[in-house]
C-alpha cells in the first residue's frame, strides 16, 4: 500500500525531507506544494550585491529534480489545513495526505514604522540584486546594517548574513577605491549581537568591524526609519540606505489551522519534529520552534538536519513504527567577507572560532556547488 505525503514548501527543509523520504519509500505517492518550482540557495545572496554570483548562478528550476524523485509538483501557495491535518488547503485545489511536512519557512516581522524604507536582504534574489543597484549607484554616503529578533521567540532570529553583508559591502567599496567616501553603521537593540555565535565570536565580529572602521550604534531599542535616517531609544544617526533583518514569526496560512504555535508565532514542535498535539504533521526549518538551547539556529543547515529526522519519523509512523529520529542542535557557518571568511561552529560541547582566511571563503563557495548540484 503507498502512502500519500505532502511536503509543502521548495527550501532546504521542504526539499531534503523529499530526499530522504523518497531514499527510504520507493512507493510513496509525494505531492510537493510550492508557489514557483524552483530552489533558492538563500546562503549565497550575499553575494549578488558584490557581483560575484548572479541570480541565475544560486536559482534552480526543479523539474528535473521532481522527474528523478517521482515527485508530484503542485504549483500552489498553502492557505490552510482542515480534516486534523489530512487535507491541506491552498489557492489552486485541495491536497489529501497521510502524513504532511511543513516547510514555508519563516515570515519577517515588519512592525516597526517606516521599515517600508529599509531592505530585508534575505527575502531573496529580488532584495539582494535592490542593494546590488542601490550602492553601485550611490556617489557616498552612510549606509546602515542592522537586525533584531522576535521578543518572544529567541531562536526566531537571521543575523549571521548582516554580517556577511556589511564586510562584503565595505570589501567591495575598498576594491573599488571609494571606500573613503562612506560611512558604514552596524546597528542592534543588542549589545552583543551574534552572541548566539559564542562569545569568542562576538569578540571577533567587533574587533573586525574596529579594524574595518566600522561605526557601532548597539544596545538601543529601534524606534523605526525614515528615507534618511534611524532612529533608536539611544538617538538616531544618517543612513542613505538602511539594511534590516528583523525577527521572525510563522507564516500567515498558520492563521487559518489549528496547529499548536509557539509563543512567538511558529509551529510547536517537539524533539522528533512533529507539530505538538496533531497527528502525522511534521516541521522542519524556520517554519518551527523546537526543543533545544536558545542559540540554536535558523540557518539551513540546522534545517537539513530537521528535515531528514522528519523524513525518517514520517515512515516510521506511516508504517505502524514509533518516531525514534531527533536531531542534533549545531550551528555551523562561514562568515564570508567577499574574499575571505571566519568559519564559527557551535554545539552542545564546543564552540570553535577559525579566524579570517582565504580558505574559508573558498570552502563556502565549493559547498554551494556541491549542494546546488543535486537539483541540477
Amino acid at each position: 500500500m503507498s502512502h500519500k505525503v505532502t511536503i509543502v514548501g521548495s527550501g532546504f527543509a521542504a526539499l531534503t525531507a523529499a530526499r530522504h523520504l523518497r531514499a527510504l519509500d520507493g512507493q510513496a505517492e509525494i505531492t510537493l506544494v510550492a508557489p514557483r518550482p524552483e530552489f533558492v540557495f538563500l546562503p549565497s545572496l550575499i553575494w549578488l550585491p558584490t557581483g560575484q554570483r548572479q541570480p541565475d548562478d544560486i536559482v534552480r528550476r526543479l523539474d528535473g529534480f521532481f522527474e528523478r524523485h517521482h515527485i508530484r509538483y503542485h504549483q500552489a501557495s498553502a492557505t490552510g489545513l482542515d480534516l486534523g491535518g489530512r487535507l491541506l488547503l491552498t489557492d489552486n485545489g485541495e491536497v489529501e495526505n497521510d502524513a504532511i511536512l511543513i516547510g514555508t519557512g519563516g515570515r519577517f516581522l515588519k512592525k516597526l514604522p517606516g521599515i517600508e524604507h529599509a531592505i530585508t536582504p534575505c527575502e531573496g534574489v529580488e532584495s539582494a540584486m535592490r542593494i546590488k543597484m542601490a550602492v553601485d549607484d550611490m556617489e557616498g554616503g552612510s549606509i546602515a546594517f542592522g537586525f533584531s529578533g522576535n521578543p518572544a521567540e529567541p531562536q526566531a532570529m537571521r543575523g549571521g548574513p548582516m554580517f556577511e553583508f556589511l564586510f562584503s559591502i565595505d570589501s567591495l567599496l575598498r576594491k573599488q577605491g571609494r571606500r573613503d567616501r562612506f560611512e558604514l553603521v552596524f546597528f542592534s537593540p543588542a549589545p552583543e549581537p551574534g552572541k548566539r555565535l559564542g562569545p569568542k565570536a562576538v569578540k571577533r565580529l567587533l574587533a573586525e568591524m574596529e579594524r574595518r572602521d566600522i561605526r557601532t550604534h548597539l544596545g538601543h531599542k529601534l524606534k523605526g526609519f525614515s528615507e534618511d535616517k534611524v532612529t533608536t531609544e539611544g538617538g538616531e544617526f544618517p543612513a542613505d540606505l538602511i539594511l534590516f533583518m528583523p525577527g521572525m514569526t510563522g507564516n500567515p496560512w498558520f492563521d487559518n489551522t489549528e496547529l499548536t504555535r509557539s509563543e512567538g508565532g511558529l509551529l510547536k514542535a517537539d524533539a522528533y519534529c512533529r507539530v505538538e498535539d496533531d497527528e502525522r504533521v511534521y516541521v522542519a526549518g524556520d517554519s518551527g520552534s523546537f526543543p533545544g538551547p536558545e542559540w540554536m539556529p535558523k540557518q539551513a543547515h540546522m534545517a537539513d538536519l530537521q528535515a531528514e529526522a522528519a523524513a525518517k519519523n514520517m515512515h516510521a509512523e506511516l508504517n505502524g513504527r514509533k518516531a525514534q529520529a531527533t536531531f542534533k542542535a549545531e550551528l555551523m557557518c562561514i562568515v564570508d567577507s567577499m574574499d575571505k571568511g571566519m568559519l564559527v561552529t557551535r554545539s552542545e560541547k564546543r564552540n570553535w572560532v577559525l579566524p579570517n582566511s582565504r580558505l574559508w571563503h573558498w570552502s563556502k563557495s565549493l559547498f554551494e556547488k556541491k549542494y546546488l548540484r543535486q537539483y541540477r
